[in-house]
């Protein structure tokens, strides 16, 4: 954990209502559909969206 974690100790965040929110959340499960990748249209580029065995997610152009 870093420095500035340790000085604050576990601070969790306020859970906000679904309707207080000011950017919408889609789960990346939603995203991927069950597929290890996706691609991802932005400005006429082509992203790949990766979810790895690790569990994590990767974007890469």
């Amino acid at each position: 954990m870093g420095e500035f974690a340790n000085k604050c100790g576990d601070v969790e965040p306020t859970p906000r209502k679904e309707s207080e929110r000011s950017v919408t959340v889609i789960s990346s499960a939603d995203l991927l559909g069950g597929r290890p990748e996706v691609m991802i249209e932005h400005n006429g580029d082509l992203y790949r969206l990766r979810h790895t065995r690790q569990g994590k997610l990767i974007l890469t152009k």
